[in-house]
């Protein structure tokens, strides 16, 4: 039995159904993990759904994310055999790969079954092809199969070992990784510095040169005006900070708040954005959590009205509000561009706390 995610809230039979489905572990860990989101998503606790069906806050949040892994990997055409042999079960695998994007993840998985790698290597692997997909060509030799990847990991730390057998040790590790004959010939190289008494005169490393690529990468600098409840001259005095050079160089005054989003090209579109802090029950309408924070860009050369936009105006007691308007009843102060929720804080290597994953 495999669960979609749900565009309506679920309702309590429903819920007890896949609780039910759950306590029994009816289907496999793929069906467990669109389970436990399809039940949080729904406003039920990670200790609720331990408490209902046995599976531990970190088995949910595992089983989530490498179920959205597994998905990726139907999305890329993987083979049956590759399907079936990670529905195995190996959750613990895929969700080693949950770093990589979905090319990545298909050659990585297709690697680790080829090799019959476990979750150790397997995180190996990963953090091996992360570190490589940085890199605008492959280094002399290898190339960006997921083995030569791996490989090029233990030939660098091979070349810095000078105790022969821990540098004898990297060696074989790589020779055992390396998928082209010229990622081995690379690697056997070092062999025979280990019969080499006086050590050789050492090549510079690859210096880190990587480029940007898009514009999101260069972060957007914004100027802060405060945090709700605010008042209209909480607007005046407001610094233009204005971007120089390629690397966009801004010059900031001394006292000045300021905060940094991507450059969405929204934002780039904007003509005077600014920033307000505010809470989930500052939004018209409000939101599922109330006192999450929250960061507002607001253009504030934009007052024309428009039935289509959400603005920023002056409220009661003069206090300044967000507020879509049916019609212009009120002096709008800028326009609301865009609202942005936190990041979630992530530690890559601790189940114990929640990992989320966008598909």
């Amino acid at each position: 039995m495999v669960y979609n995610k749900q565009e309506k809230t679920l309702t309590e039979e429903e819920k007890q159904k896949i609780i039910e489905t759950l306590l029994h572990k009816e289907g496999c860990w793929v069906d467990w993990g669109k389970a436990c989101q399809q039940l949080q998503e729904n406003g039920m606790t990670e200790e609720e759904i331990f408490e209902k069906t046995g599976f531990q806050s970190s088995y949910q949040n595992l089983v989530m994310v490498a179920s959205k892994v597994y998905d990726s990997l139907v999305r890329a055409e993987a083979e049956e055999v590759l399907l079936e042999y990670y529905r195995g079960p190996r959750s613990d695998i895929l969700y080693e790969l949950r770093i990589l994007n979905q090319q990545e993840r298909l050659a990585a998985a297709r690697f680790i079954y080829e090799k019959k790698l476990d979750v150790d290597a397997a995180k190996e692997v990963a953090k091996a092809i992360k570190e490589f997909s940085r890199l605008s060509q492959p280094p002399a030799g290898f190339s960006f199969h997921p083995g030569d990847a791996v490989a090029y990991q233990y030939w660098k730390m091979a070349r810095q070992k000078k105790e022969v057998g821990e540098k004898a040790r990297l060696i074989a590790e790589g020779l055992k990784f390396a998928h082209t004959e010229t990622a081995r010939q690379k690697i056997e190289t070092l062999l025979t510095e280990l019969n080499v008494a006086t050590p050789k005169t050492p090549s510079p490393p690859l210096l880190p040169v990587y480029r940007l690529e898009s514009d999101e990468e260069l972060p957007c600098i914004l100027p802060v005006v405060g945090r709700f409840p605010l008042k209209a001259d909480a607007l005046n005095n407001i610094p233009h900070l204005k971007p120089k050079g390629p690397f966009g160089v801004v010059l900031v005054e001394n006292n000045t708040a300021v905060v940094t989003i991507p450059s969405w090209q929204a934002i780039l579109k904007a003509e005077k954005p600014v920033v307000i802090f505010c809470q989930g029950k500052d939004l018209p309408g409000g939101v599922k959590n109330e006192t999450e924070e929250l960061l507002v860009v607001v253009d504030l050369a934009i007052t024309q009205w428009d039935i289509n936009r959400y603005f920023l105006v002056e409220g009661e007691e003069e206090k300044l509000q967000l507020k879509w308007l049916s019609s212009p009843t009120q002096k709008i102060y800028g326009q609301v561009v865009v609202i942005v929720k936190p990041r979630k804080i992530l530690d890559e290597d601790n189940l114990i706390q929640p990992w989320q994953m966008d598909d």
